[in-house]
């Protein structure tokens, strides 16, 4: 069997790896390297065990650190197992810096690369994200891409060849175990929430976070909700609120402050969200699926057709625009099924294998 090699390094990439790896197995010998781009166990290895996902088979224990350092450590170390694995292709998930490293260290070892998610952008390069982006279509060979937006974006880059819609492969984790999360209504009764009577926040980027400005606004509008507020803190976001005296807007009767969630139980207080106001990414699509509306508090979004389709309202870290955009929550579109039906790691895996074989 040929053999390939995943690159993993954060918590959204675990759960796409989770989707893919059973996948993938079916055709190929896969190796999974976890960078430790995210090192708490909370963020990383309950990931694994909850999902399912095969311990990897190299951790580089990388932690944090200025991003061009991070990068070529990273690299570094990648390449001493690629010398000595000599995979058939290597894949990566995403816009980490665990993606970007490995793209260049395999590109420079003439080994092909794959990119799951590719052709997302949000045009600002002050996002450390979006050069990650940009690094890794550039140089790879094979683009596996979410939306139809993300094929359009990749032929304004001239890019057409080796493209293909599958759908989200976060999404099929969702799909497979969708009884599994409607019934998991234990996490509704530990904070004693009611179906679709509860907001659910999150917040975690780094440009909210650590600009003490953008924080302030985003907590002062929750301070402003009257509704039950369930809200798993980031523990970038509790340091942050906690060093900068914000705590008080967050001790009302209304709010309850919880250490982050399971997968399984994030998913399940999604499901059952009147609607959601984050900052993520990820719950932007989950909320799309689970058909809960949810209020941005982000300037960019890569989720275009969520938005296009009324299911996400954007607002970014702007207290009166938080607001607002609350207010006008209500009549989405009829959802066009932008992000797949639950099967693109099953097309991946059987496209990957069509074209290595």
């Amino acid at each position: 069997m040929k053999k390939v090699i995943s690159i993993v390094g954060a918590r959204p990439q675990f759960i796409k790896c989770a989707a893919l790896s059973k996948e993938l197995r079916k055709y190929f010998t896969e190796l999974i390297i976890h960078t430790g781009q995210h090192y708490d166990y909370s963020m990383s290895a309950s990931f694994f065990k909850e999902l399912g996902i095969p311990e990897p088979n190299y951790n580089l224990e990388i932690g944090s650190g200025k991003p061009a350092w991070q990068i070529a450590s990273m690299m570094i170390k990648l390449e001493e197992i690629f010398e000595f694995e000599k995979p058939d292709c290597v894949i990566v998930f995403g816009d980490t810096n665990s993606t970007a490293a490995a793209t260049i260290a395999a590109v420079k070892n003439n080994i092909k690369v794959a990119h799951i998610e590719a052709g997302l952008r949000e045009f600002d390069k002050s996002i450390p994200e979006e050069t990650n982006k940009l690094i890794t279509d550039i140089l790879c060979d094979y683009y596996f891409c979410p939306t139809p937006t993300a094929v359009e974006i990749l032929k304004g880059m001239g890019i057409i060849n080796n493209v293909y819609n599958v759908g989200d492969v976060m999404i099929d984790i969702i799909y497979n175990n969708y009884e599994k999360i409607k019934n998991n209504i234990e996490i509704l009764n530990r904070f004693s929430l009611v179906k679709n009577n509860y907001v659910l926040v999150t917040c975690h980027r780094a440009s909210n976070t650590d600009n003490i400005a953008n924080l302030s606004e985003i907590l002062n509008a929750i301070n402003q909700l009257d509704e039950r507020i369930i809200f798993p803190l980031h523990p970038r976001t509790r340091k942050k609120i906690e060093e900068n005296n914000f705590m008080e807007l967050l001790e009302k009767d209304n709010i309850t402050l919880i250490e982050p969630l399971s997968y399984f139980d994030t998913q399940t207080l999604i499901h059952y969200s009147k609607y959601i106001i984050t900052d993520s990414g990820g719950i932007t699509k989950e909320a799309y699926y689970h058909k809960v509306q949810a209020v941005l508090i982000d300037t960019q979004t890569e989720w275009v057709e969520t938005i296009n389709e009324g299911w996400n309202l954007q607002a970014g870290p702007s207290t009166i625009d938080i607001i607002k955009k609350i207010s006008m929550l209500g009549n989405p579109k009829e959802q066009s099924h932008c992000l797949g039906n639950g099967d693109a790691s099953a097309k991946t895996a059987k496209i990957l294998n069509d074209i290595l074989k």
